[in-house]
This record gives structure tokens, sequence and C-alpha cells, in this order.
């Protein structure tokens, strides 16, 4: 019986010992928090706020700069926390990426999540993909503290996984002119809560000229549009396939409305031009678009 208590006094001190490592380790592990951005809220709420229009084509934003100013804020507010990454969240037609947001996803620690973008230009998916990382990183203990800017209350769900496995998920906003832009529901499920201002969020965003709003950037040539209509055909028989493209064969020289909408906002923002009111440029994009598909036909 004595050498029976002696070996589970044993095992118990064994155990114990075991318990101490682990949690001097854990006091070892730094804390890690994320920055999360709901680039529509973003875009809307900030053009409001500085441009007094929610139009993304009518005035500039600053992404690098605003993210780095996020980072900053971030350091100050989690001391003793290392940022993991920025989670940059935005729609984009059959999630192929604009040049901007190309350019985004090429920051150092950001990372580019898209959902799509349907033909009244409203995001679809990107709140399921917010909830998506925040749910798995929260359950891996990949971080400890979530700063979510955003105002969707279809974020809720997003918080809740997210607090579920331990973490605190830190709210933040843009101020509003008027009323709030942000969900009630929201501002009741998380932590805490941060609006920043006009003086934050002015020296991100600029207004653009009736001339830059037409046509950012120098006027393209009739060929360097034609090889962007090609470069768009080429794209879509890989994400479409050829038997959707193929339908529209025996249109031709006409597009329907909708697919003629696609290519033009694509090639925008590829071009970074606006071809609105280019009618011999919008005439050169379907040139190309259609001179590629027949090539493959």
């Amino acid at each position: 019986m004595n050498e029976d208590l002696a070996a589970l006094g044993a095992r118990i001190d064994h155990t114990n010992e075991l318990l101490q490592r682990m949690l001097v380790e854990v006091a070892k592990t730094p804390s890690t928090h994320a920055i999360f951005v709901d680039a529509g809220y973003l875009y809307a709420a900030a053009g409001r706020l500085v441009a007094g229009t929610e139009d993304r084509r009518a005035f500039d934003l600053d992404a690098e700069g605003l993210i780095d100013a996020l980072i900053d804020k971030a350091r100050s507010i989690f001391a003793d926390s290392r940022l993991l990454r920025v989670y940059w969240y935005d729609g984009a037609r059959r999630r192929i990426h604009t040049a901007e947001q190309q350019s985004i996803a090429e920051l150092p620690d950001v990372k580019v999540r898209l959902g799509n973008l349907n033909a009244h230009n409203q995001q679809k998916g990107v709140d399921s993909l917010i909830r998506t990382d925040l749910e798995s990183l929260a359950r891996h203990r990949a971080i400890s503290d979530a700063a979510l800017l955003g105002g969707d209350e279809d974020l809720v769900s997003a918080v809740e996984a997210a607090q579920g496995y331990g973490a605190r998920v830190h709210l933040w906003g843009i101020e509003a002119p008027e009323g709030r832009n942000q969900a009630e529901p929201l501002l009741w499920e998380v932590d805490s809560q941060r609006t920043f201002d006009l003086e934050f969020c002015k020296p991100y965003v600029s207004r653009r000229t009736a001339a830059a709003y037409e046509a950012t950037g120098s006027r393209p040539t009739r060929e360097d549009v034609r090889f962007v209509g090609a470069q768009i055909a080429a794209k879509w028989l890989v994400s479409r396939g050829r038997d959707s493209l193929m339908e529209l064969l025996p249109g031709h020289p006409y597009l329907p409305g909708s697919v003629d909408q696609d290519l033009l906002v694509e090639a925008e923002g590829l071009l970074q031009y606006s071809l609105r009111g280019q009618a011999d440029l919008r005439r050169s994009l379907r040139d190309g678009f259609w001179e590629h598909l027949q090539t493959q036909y």
C-alpha cells in the first residue's frame, strides 16, 4: 500500500512539474494581434467623411499610408503584442485583382482576400471570409486580439466565433458625418470600440478633379486597349469556360449588356483609366476581345 501511495505521489509530482513548465512557456509566448479591414466599409465611410461621397471613382485613397497608420495605432494599443498581419477584404469581379488590389497585396504584412462583386458593384462573400479567418486564427490560438474595421451586422457571427475561442475583438470604425455607420448589434458584441475621426483619415483621402474622375492617367492608345481586351478574353476562357464564351459567338459583333459591362469595368481596372464616353477606345476593347475569342474557335 505504501509503495502504491509513493508511486501515485511521484506521478502527481511529475504532472505538476510538467504543468509548471507549460505555464512558464506560455508566459514566454508573446501576445499576437491581427487587423481585419472590410475595404468596402472603409472606402464608403472614409469617402463620405473626407470627400463627401461613397463613390470610389470620385476620390483616391492612399491605402499603403492608411495601412501603416492602422499598424502604428495597433502597436500603441497592443503594446506588448506582435502583429501577425493585416487582412484586407475587398470585392472584385470573378475575384480577379484590380491593379490597386494587387499593389495592396504586395505590401509587407498584408493579405488581400477577395469576395465577388456583382453587377451592382455590391460585395458578396466578404463577411464569410472575415468570419472564416477570425474563427480559424482564434481556434488555433494564432491571435489573442483582433482589430476589426467594419460595420456590417453580418459580422456579429464572426465576432462571436472568435470570442468563443478566447480571442478579444476590438471594433474600429470611421466617424460618420451624421448618425452611425456601424450596426448596433455589432457594437454590443465587441470587447472595445474605437472611432477614427476626420483628422486621422484626411491625409489618406483626396477628392479627384472632374478630369481625373473621367480619366485617370494618360490616355491609352487603341492598340493598348485592344491588347487589354484580348487579355481579358484569355482570362475569361480560363475562369468562365470555353462553352460559356462560345455562346457569345453568334451575337458578334455585339455583346450582352451584362458581359459588356463586366468587360468595361475590368478593362478600366487594368488600364487605370476611365473608358466612359470614349467610344473609339471601347470599340477597340471589344475588337480585341472578339479577335482573341475567334482565334480559339
